[in-house]
Order: C-alpha cells, then structure tokens, then sequence
C-alpha cells in the first residue's frame, strides 16, 4: 500500500474577490513544471493542515495569513504516494506577495499573479490536485 502525503493549498482573493492568486511552478518542479496554480505546501511532523497553511504562507509567498475558510478536501493517487490535500481560503493579514523566497529545500514559485478559475483549467487537467478541489467547489469544468 502507498503511503499517504498531506498538504494544503490556499486560495487568497483580491479586495474585491474578482480574482485570486495564482503561482507559477518552477520549471524543474517534479509534477507540474511551468503550470500556473494555487500556493500549497506540504504537512509536516504534527502539524495541523491550518498551521501548515499558515507556514506556507510565510515560506512561499514571505506574508502571514489568516485562515477564512475550507473550501474542500480530496485525495489523488500519484506514482509512488497518495496525496491528501485540505484547501482554504486565507486572507493576507501581513506582508506583500513576493516569489521565490529565499528558503532552501522547498518548492518555490518563479512567479505570482492575480488570476481566475481558467488559469487553473490547465492544471486541473494535467492532475493539480488543489486546483481540481477549487474548481469542483465552484462547479467548473476543467
């Protein structure tokens, strides 16, 4: 039986909601290289799927963030794993956006953006797990 991975990924909107932040793999990334995406991160030890959320916040986008909401859970099965993801809204209370952070031994984005669900189709499609839960919680085909 393959072991099970935890993450979460995040979705934060703009002011107005009218779009929402979207991140660019890196182009060596294992899964999606080059894909536009939602910011994720991975669980570690016993962490909570909050408190790991809040931790990518500052990891990959260098801001604190305030977790506003669940918006969905899934499970996929890749090569060698299962991975578990839980997805929330979260609101930036602290900082500016800022790629690549300069943290060592984690995926980090070349590049952010505010975007909409049709950034996230291509993603959706090629097996993105966070970007699958987002648009199934607004009922977009992908």
């Amino acid at each position: 039986m393959k072991p099970t991975k935890h993450a979460v990924a995040f979705v934060i909107y703009n002011k107005n909601r009218s779009k929402f932040l979207v991140v660019q793999r890196p182009e060596d990334d294992e899964n999606l290289p080059n894909v536009w995406g939602l910011p994720a991160g991975s669980i570690k030890g016993k962490e909570s799927f909050e408190e790991a959320t809040i931790k990518a916040g500052k990891q990959k986008l260098g801001v604190t963030l305030r977790i506003v909401q669940e918006i969905g859970e899934d499970s996929i099965e890749r090569e060698k794993y299962i991975l578990h993801m839980k997805e929330f809204e979260a609101e930036i209370v602290q900082g500016i956006p800022k790629v690549p952070q300069a943290i060592e031994g984690i995926t980090q984005y070349q590049a952010w953006r505010w975007g909409t669900a049709g950034d996230l189709v291509e993603a959706a499609q090629k097996g993105s797990l966070c970007c699958k839960i987002y648009l199934d919680s607004i009922g977009k085909a992908y």
